[in-house]
C-alpha cells in the first residue's frame, strides 16, 4: 500500500490543507483528537494512506506543515483539527520571512 506525505506551504498551502484534513478525518471517521469513531470497516481500510497509528490508538496526519511566520501555523493549531498535528510537523523560521534577502544578495555580487 501507498503512503502519502502531505506538504502543505505557505498561508493558502496550510489553511488549505487545514480543510483537507477535516475533510479527509470526517471521511475515516477520525475525530479531531485523532480517535477512531466510524462505524465502517471500510473507513480503517486504507487508513495508512494518510495516517500513522501512534500510541494509543490514536491516528496521526502524515504531514509537514510550512510557512516562513508562526501565525499561520497558530492559526491551524487553533483550529477544529488542529491539535490532531504532531508538534514536530509545524516547520517556520524568520530567516527569510517578511526580511527578504533578495536585495542584500542581490548587492553582494555587485
Amino acid at each position: 500500500m501507498r503512503e502519502i506525505v502531505h506538504i502543505q506551504a505557505g498561508q493558502c498551502g496550510n489553511q488549505i490543507g487545514a480543510k483537507f484534513w477535516e475533510v479527509i478525518s470526517d471521511e475515516h471517521g477520525i475525530d479531531p483528537t485523532g480517535t477512531y469513531h466510524g462505524d465502517s470497516d471500510l473507513q480503517l481500510d486504507r487508513i495508512s494512506v494518510y495516517y500513522n497509528e501512534a500510541s494509543g490508538g490514536k491516528y496521526v496526519p502524515r504531514a509537514i506543515l510550512v510557512d516562513l511566520e508562526p501565525g499561520t501555523m497558530d492559526s491551524v493549531r487553533s483550529g477544529p483539527f488542529g491539535q490532531i498535528f504532531r508538534p514536530d510537523n509545524f516547520v517556520f523560521g524568520e530567516l527569510i520571512g517578511n526580511k527578504s534577502t533578495w536585495p542584500r544578495d542581490t548587492s553582494i555580487g555587485q
